[in-house]
């Protein structure tokens, strides 16, 4: 008996009996594979499929073992790869499946051979062994390769997905089926959790600044969604409140372009609201300079940016003899007035934090009423310029400094020390 007659011998016999190897791989995996058929309900992978798929991939071996010089058929490899991703099968478990059940053809001719005891089907079963693993290496390779373009395609497809999800959101515009809870659903984000908007210019056009920012967010637990624009990466961050300040510091730490943030909120439907309070805190920042801005909470803030006309108007009635001063005292001016508001109407705190003397403050407060015409000991004067004040903190005061610098050459229209 030559080699080939002991191969063909091998294979006819193999052939026999594929429905049974078949029948074993597929016991075997459902035995030791716990986690294979983890949607037995649903049919994720039912053993019927998997034994179709064992029983072409078998016959192909088979056949091969029969003819040395036959191609092998991976085509099956290559749909199984595929179709594995999509139903979401773990790659390393597929590949087992398949070693379980090549292995099980070898392990059934070594029996075979045994029981037969002829020499030359112990020669040919050599050869055998060789088709054999250079199958499954081939199998492995085109099934993985077919797997992991899947899965791109499907992570893509899902990326885009996710992102109309949010540009819906953003703009307050969800689909004619969907809603708020359906595209919180779709992001994932928990019914629980608040929310935030963030809005990052671009590094370029299109190019993301916030390089990998879902991922790291998810890293420390943070769900959240994106969409890119042209000049913007724009994006809705879900978290527990109680971590709010571990969300900021996040996104600070990866902040490579102006950033804003707007004040949390927990309702879908504001998200609109939010991203134009992002976009404020955005404009916020000096130009060319990269950094993180949360806009203020203050309710007062958030009402100058709706109503950007009343603000202009209103800070340029209150604050107009103020910017007309000359660049540099000016900037003392508006610092020193923030400065104090902010230290709740402390001379010495503010003092403190511009490293003057508290009179040199009462001085320039004295200055700011001059020019203003109002007292910081009238109630009503105090909240008029508290609002002027937060209306040169926010995006709509950038076209009004712009405004004053082309009126006197040299001004420049941006504070040295970011608002907020």
């Amino acid at each position: 008996m030559t080699g080939q007659d002991g191969r063909s011998r091998l294979a006819a016999w193999a052939e026999q009996n594929i429905a049974r190897l078949a029948d074993e791989a597929c016991a075997q995996v459902a035995e030791r594979i716990t986690t294979y058929y983890r949607d037995r309900e649903s049919g994720l992978v039912s053993l019927d499929e998997l034994r179709q798929s064992f029983v072409h991939n078998l016959r192909s071996v088979v056949a091969a073992i029969g003819d040395p010089h036959a191609q092998l058929d991976l085509e099956a490899s290559d749909r199984t790869g595929r179709r594995r991703a999509k139903q979401g099968v773990p790659l390393p478990e597929v590949l087992r499946a398949y070693r379980i059940c090549f292995a099980a053809l070898w392990d059934a001719l070594v029996e075979h051979v045994q029981v037969t005891r002829q020499p030359a089907l112990t020669d040919a079963l050599i050869d055998t062994a060789g088709v054999i693993w250079r199958f499954t290496d081939e199998h492995a390779v085109v099934l993985t390769e077919a797997y992991r373009a899947t899965t791109a395609e499907l992570m893509l497809a899902e990326q885009r997905r996710r992102s109309a999800v949010v540009e819906a959101v953003l703009t307050g515009r969800p689909g004619p089926e969907s809603g708020p809870w359906e595209a919180a659903a779709l992001l994932g984000f928990p019914a629980d959790a608040l929310l935030i908007v963030v809005a990052a210019e671009t590094n370029g056009l299109a190019k993301e600044s916030l390089v990998n920012v879902e991922q790291r967010l998810a890293e420390k637990g943070f769900v959240s969604g994106w969409r890119l624009t042209p000049a913007q990466q724009l994006g809705i961050v879900s978290f527990p409140e109680e971590r709010e300040e571990e969300v900021l510091e996040t996104l600070r730490g990866f902040a490579d372009a102006r950033t804003g943030v707007s004040p949390p909120y927990a309702s879908l439907p504001e998200t609109p609201r939010a991203l134009r309070l992002a976009r404020a805190a955005l404009a916020g920042l000096e130009p060319g300079n990269a950094g993180l801005r949360a806009f203020d909470h203050s309710p007062l803030a958030a009402l100058v940016v709706y109503e950007p006309a009343e603000g202009r108007r209103l800070a340029e009635n209150v604050l107009g003899e103020v910017l007309r001063q000359p660049s540099e005292d000016r900037e003392l001016l508006l610092e020193t007035l923030d400065m104090y508001l902010e230290q709740s109407g402390s001379a010495e705190r503010a003092a403190t934090l511009l490293y003057c003397h508290p009179n040199t403050v009462r001085n320039r407060l004295r200055r700011i009423q001059e020019l203003t015409g109002r007292s910081l000991a009238e109630p009503m004067d105090v909240a008029e310029l508290a609002a002027a004040a937060y209306a040169l903190r926010v995006a709509s005061a950038t076209e009004l400094w712009a405004t004053h610098a082309r009126k006197r050459p040299g001004v420049s229209p941006l504070r040295s020390r970011p608002p907020g």
